[in-house]
């Protein structure tokens, strides 16, 4: 009698399990999908779309004109779109300007930025690169401002010239866009604030709102301030309501009664993956409270995780892969806070990968040196390297230094 029980335990918790595994390792957005087999198998249940609840609530609370139906369906102009009208006169009164600037376009890339060959282009036309080189410094009247421009400095003198500020500041602004590296050096001048201030506006890179929108990202877990302190919430809002509806069938027949308990397994699959995401927002929030309040993250081993779990690190693994937290810091990918993804060996590619994991989630206030960086890795993969390689492996990867990354921290604001 006790070996029969203990079986049908094993088999309950198994059942619940199976639909609750691919519920926890799905994305919030594909939770739906997931769902569609179960609800094949089972005559007597209905799944309600969370996104579709949201979508009619959306439009219960609006009232839709006429117009306001047409502005959603505007298609807005690309960045090469938008420069392509603009190739006319009076800024390129020319046939052969506008040739030009039609060439310098198509040298533009997709952040705004010239990277172009300008002797090349002077070649095309059989005149000289210092014309070619007028002719793109006439970027500065198009939009968006600072489009054309070579680099960040070159970007923001574009900004500036559009600006009506009084000379002295224009001056100072100019000085510290000029001697951008060295930035902090002016922080004695008078209008050393104001212009900051001023700097901190322009738009970096230029063609910036011309950016393709990213796919929406809906996270799985909040992480807020309350007068309680940091706390934590799932969002639950999006999920899929399963209804159960049995009336007027005979629930003693063991085929009913095999589909009703299908179906509450169903719903604790559902709740499951709310707490068990409950319980890794919770881990997260404890071990990277710094972070919270605005230090570096502390790469997390996932096994921890899957101990506490008591699960299987691959399952917890495939559980936070594309799950996202939000906070005051943005919408953070749950992977990045854990090393997973190189633990496995001790590669080149490996250690690069760690050290642009560090310094994307730096303190912005202390930008972490090369030096530090080189403990990390030390205490991390166990090895003993020299710290002139993580400063070639930053350099590969297109990192700053500590003291720059500082000072872009702190145009940034």
């Amino acid at each position: 009698m006790k070996l029969r029980q203990s079986q049908t335990g094993r088999l309950a918790l198994s059942s619940t399990l199976r639909s609750w595994l691919p519920i926890l390792q799905s994305d919030i957005e594909s939770l739906d999908e997931v769902l569609e087999p179960f609800v094949k198998e089972n005559p007597f249940i209905e799944v309600k779309s969370g996104f579709e609840r949201h979508k009619q609530s959306f439009h219960s609370d609006k009232a839709y004109t006429s117009d306001f139906i047409e502005a959603l369906t505007i298609i807005e102009k690309s960045l090469y779109e938008v420069l392509y009208e603009q190739i006319a006169p009076p800024i390129f009164p020319t046939l052969k300007s506008q040739n030009i600037a039609l060439s310098i376009v198509e040298n533009i890339d997709e952040e705004g930025y010239f990277k172009g060959d300008i002797q090349k282009i002077a070649s095309k036309y059989s005149c000289e690169a210092e014309y070619i080189e007028k002719i793109r410094q006439r970027f500065a009247f198009l939009e968006p401002i600072g489009v054309g421009s070579k680099d960040i400095k070159e970007n923001f003198l574009f900004q500036l010239y559009d600006m009506d500020i009084d000379n002295e500041l224009h001056d100072t602004v100019k000085k510290l866009i000029y001697n951008f590296e060295d930035i902090q050096s002016y922080s004695d001048e008078i209008n050393f604030e104001d212009a900051m201030k001023i700097i901190r506006k322009f738009t970096n890179p230029p063609a910036l709102e011309y950016f393709k929108e990213s796919k929406q990202i809906i996270p799985d877990i909040f992480v807020f301030e309350s007068e309680k302190g940091i706390e934590i919430k799932i969002n639950s809002s999006y999920y899929p309501e399963i209804i159960l509806d049995v009336e007027g069938v005979d629930k003693s027949e063991d085929y009913i009664k095999q589909k009703i308990k299908s179906a509450k397994d169903l719903i604790d699959a559902l709740e499951m993956r709310k707490a068990t995401l409950y319980k890794i927002g919770l881990m997260i929030l404890e071990y990277q409270y710094e972070f919270f309040i605005g230090g570096a993250i502390k790469p997390m081993k996932l096994k921890d995780l899957a101990e506490e779990l008591q699960r299987n690190p691959s399952t917890i693994s495939r559980a936070i892969a594309n799950k996202y937290l939000s906070c005051s810091r943005g919408v953070i990918p749950l992977k990045d806070f854990f090393s997973t993804a190189i633990e496995a060996g001790t590669s080149s590619a490996s250690i690069k990968e760690f050290v642009s994991w560090v310094v994307k989630y730096e303190d912005r206030k202390k930008p972490i040196s090369d030096n530090k960086i080189l403990k990390k890795i030390e205490e991390k993969f166990g090895i003993k390297i020299v710290r002139r390689t993580i400063t070639k492996y930053r350099k590969q990867l297109g990192i700053a230094g500590s003291s720059e990354r500082k000072k872009l921290y702190l145009l940034m604001g």
